[in-house]
């Protein structure tokens, strides 16, 4: 019988002995489009192989932006081997949750859990700020090779490598392309050209500002579940709070200016008890995001050629189990690995693909999936499969968290 997912073994010949290779490495230069957490992670991971890499950014510069965030331990584990010692400063960054507490839309407390990631896992569940993130990441490289406002309108590839192609008549040229530059990735769209992404019927409404919030500890993550719609509130670090709201829409259209993006999602919340309303209000109008939650269909390969994917643009997918981030520091670090592993850049290519296309398609439909069940109305027939899907959730996640460097991942019949 085949299984829904492999699980990662221990294997004692798992590195390759390096000395074997030539010490040049396979490729001279890497561009980087997106400035992202994944990309700065990829920039990290071969720059310490010795190679040339440049990254590109569309945004003029650095600026607060973005949500908050949880990384799991598998994200941890993969940022810990990229750049040692960097898991500590983000919880010096962020926050470490001891719990999460479950809350009903009049602030009574459903119920509490003590986290166990630390005990079970070996790395804790951190929230962090996006931006905060970003900074951490781009502290570890040389501030020159960071390009801000270089807007990729697409490339061309030759037998050599890719000339890049940027707004205002700029170009560059590299022996290998990776686009890290999101779920509307210019680079996904020029491979493969499927237009838009598909909106998956629950739109979002989110924010970080300095806030503390009355209901909730400071190592806590609390969720408030109302009638298919719910609340994050996250300690992102520094004072500063993310609130993240979702409501269950088939279809969706979005406000026209900031002050009418406040006032709805202030409607969404009215039967919502005034300390939940109180973080939203206490938000300028220009600072909230409102947008679709969306993600695309899997691939069966993201690279052509000296071209490929990484991270959302690679496996966008909702963010109901939080693994957008950690999947991509996973990538992130098995794409260096495979450059110190392999001959060449093809070889380093496919590796890439065979160590992270079947984890990432498992992930994305888990995520579909359990956006889809933030939803639920309660019923007799849910109640009833709930202690039946228990113990396929705990495989799951040790199978999710357990992901550490030097581990292989096979599968399984």
């Amino acid at each position: 019988m085949e299984r829904l997912y492999s699980i990662p073994i221990q294997t004692s010949n798992m590195n390759i002995n390096r000395t074997q290779k030539l010490s040049k490495p396979i490729v001279d230069k890497v561009a980087i489009v997106g400035a992202g957490p994944g990309g700065l992670a990829a920039a990290i991971a071969l720059r310490s192989q010795g190679i040339d890499v440049q990254v590109y950014e569309k945004a003029q510069e650095f600026r607060p932006a973005g949500t908050g965030l949880g990384l799991a331990p598998n994200g941890l584990s993969s940022l810990d081997a990229i750049a040692p010692g960097i898991v500590e400063t983000l919880k010096a960054s962020g926050c470490e949750v001891h719990q999460t507490v479950l809350k009903n839309i009049q602030g009574g407390t459903i119920r509490t859990n003590q986290t166990k990631y630390l005990e079970k896992y070996g790395q804790p569940l951190l929230t962090i700020w996006w931006y905060r993130l970003q900074q951490v990441l781009a502290s570890r490289l040389p501030s020159d090779i960071i390009h801000l406002n270089h807007r990729c309108i697409g490339f061309e590839q030759d037998e050599n490598g890719v000339e890049i192609h940027f707004d205002g008549e700029k170009s560059v040229y590299a022996d290998l392309l990776i686009g890290a530059d999101g779920v509307n990735s210019v680079i996904r769209e020029t491979l493969f050209g499927e237009g838009k992404p598909n909106y998956i019927g629950s739109l979002c409404w989110r924010a970080v500002i300095k806030y503390h919030h009355e209901l909730f500890n400071d190592y806590e993550l609390v969720f408030i579940k109302g009638n298919q719609q719910f609340m994050y509130l996250l300690n992102v670090g520094g004072g500063y709070t993310s609130w993240i709201s979702r409501k269950f829409s088939p279809e969706y259209s979005l406000s026209d200016s900031a002050d009418r993006v406040k006032s709805r999602i202030l409607h969404e919340l009215a039967d919502w008890d005034e300390s939940f309303r109180a973080v939203v209000e206490a938000t300028p109008a220009g600072q909230i995001w409102e947008g679709p939650i969306c993600d695309r269909p899997t691939l069966t390969h993201w690279s052509q050629n000296k071209v490929t994917l990484l991270g959302d643009a690679a496996h966008p997918m909702a963010p109901a189990m939080g693994q957008g981030a950690n999947t991509t520091f996973e990538d992130a670090y098995e794409l260096g690995e495979c450059f110190a592993d392999s001959t060449n850049l093809q070889e380093a290519l496919n590796t890439y693909e065979q160590r992270r296309l079947e984890r990432t398609k498992i992930i994305q439909a888990r995520s579909a999936l359990g956006e889809m069940r933030y939803y639920d109305i309660n019923t007799e027939a849910a109640n009833g499969q709930r202690e039946q899907q228990m113990t396929v959730n705990d495989d799951f996640q040790r199978w999710l968290y357990n992901y550490k460097p030097s581990v292989s991942v096979i599968n399984k019949t």
